[in-house]
């Protein structure tokens, strides 16, 4: 029996992704001076208005100024000059305190940073290449990155930052991919542009990165259903640190553990915790062990070592998944200091992950996606 699964996107320039760009950037700013320092910075943005609250230790310090500096040098990148959300002229207000000594008691002696429950997932699409990923939302991904490429390279194009993306895939009862029966896509553009001039632009980003087979007919493309969208970004709708996780995620394809990244060093169990369980699901289906793999772990504060560990293969597994489990706890450290070390989580690397999804990405020679790397996949098929 097919059935249907939908997963979305949405850009850099949605509300809530420019708060966790900009928390992501105050982390990396903190990384680069100190590589042990502990952040936890939450963003809030509104029509030409920026707040940042949350807790930092380091032991260097950022001026008010250094800080404004990072929030406008964001907000370019995206792309925002516009009258109700501008980088020269928004409004910035910094809340930023010293994280709590309560919380530093446990991180100190290199425990986890909370507790918590958090899971890694891969899959292996039966025809399509997704690095690993559910086809739904890694093409509501690529489509979003793809338009801002567009947008990006051809600023006269007309397209503004802010957009939204989301694609319905239809499985046979096999688990393969048949078709889209709807993909939606909104885009913020200026107010001289038609529906039609949009979706001329969408229809060639489609084209640029939905496989040819899977391309959906005219009539199931979706383009700006309410036929304008020029108001758009934190002058259209408040934004918010941590409020896109399923985004980040898998799509809702797999399970979430609730905690948010952004803004979060590495001591922060939501976060590091997280790429970690990805890294060893990726690595144990591009091995062939599983044709699918969840994991999920748990952790209590100030304890460096999990509470609990789950696998789960979806019976695709070719051998048994109490063995995979069993060698992951005799030679993987899943302590924070043991994930911090492998994956080298102490670099600069997040404000690329900020949008446009934390996993399905390539990893890159300064260490940003480090946790997306094949390198165990050798040492599992020994193993086993």
């Amino acid at each position: 029996m097919s059935f249907l699964f939908t997963s979305e996107s949405v850009s850099e320039g949605h509300p809530d992704k420019v708060c966790d760009a900009i928390s992501d950037a105050i982390l990396d700013m903190h990384l680069r001076k100190d590589e042990n320092a502990r952040c936890a910075v939450e963003t809030m943005a509104t029509t030409n208005r920026v707040f940042i609250a949350g807790e930092t230790s380091s032991f260097v310090s950022f001026s008010t100024a250094d800080i404004e500096q990072t929030v406008r040098n964001t907000i370019k990148d995206i792309g925002y000059e516009q009258d109700g959300f501008n980088w020269q002229t928004v409004q910035i207000e910094s809340y930023l305190h010293h994280q709590s000594a309560d919380i530093a008691l446990g991180v100190d002696k290199l425990g986890a940073g909370d507790q918590g429950i958090m899971f890694g997932y891969a899959k292996k699409e039966n025809e399509y290449e997704t690095d690993y990923m559910p086809l739904p939302i890694y093409l509501s991904h690529r489509i979003l990155q793809n338009l801002s490429q567009i947008r990006k390279s051809n600023p006269k194009c007309g397209l503004g930052p802010d957009a939204k993306s989301q694609v319905t895939v239809e499985y046979n009862n096999e688990g393969k991919a048949i078709s889209l029966p709807k993909v939606l896509v909104s885009s913020q553009h200026d107010k001289h542009l038609n529906i039609d001039d949009v979706r001329e632009i969408i229809e060639q980003s489609l084209q640029n990165v939905i496989p040819q087979d899977l391309l959906p007919n005219p009539q199931n493309l979706l383009v700006n259903p309410t036929g304008r969208f020029v108001i758009g970004g934190p002058d259209g709708d408040a934004g918010l640190t941590g409020r896109k996780i399923i985004v980040d995620t898998y799509g809702g394809y797999a399970p979430h553990g609730g905690g948010a990244f952004s803004g979060k060093d590495p001591t922060k169990v939501d976060r590091s915790a997280a790429y970690m369980l990805r890294y060893l699901a990726k690595n144990i289906v591009a091995a062939g062990l599983a044709k699918e793999c969840l994991l999920q772990v748990s952790y209590a504060i100030g304890l460096s070592q999990p509470l609990s560990l789950y696998i789960n293969t979806n019976q695709t597994s070719q051998i048994p998944e109490t063995e995979i489990m069993s060698y992951i706890k005799k030679n993987i450290d899943l302590s924070p200091a043991g994930i911090i070390n492998r994956l080298e989580l102490k670099k600069p690397i997040y404000t690329p992950s900020s949008s446009y999804g934390h996993f399905g990405r390539k990893p890159q020679d300064n260490g940003e996606f480090s946790w997306e790397k094949l390198d165990m996949v050798k040492e599992l098929q020994n193993a086993f």
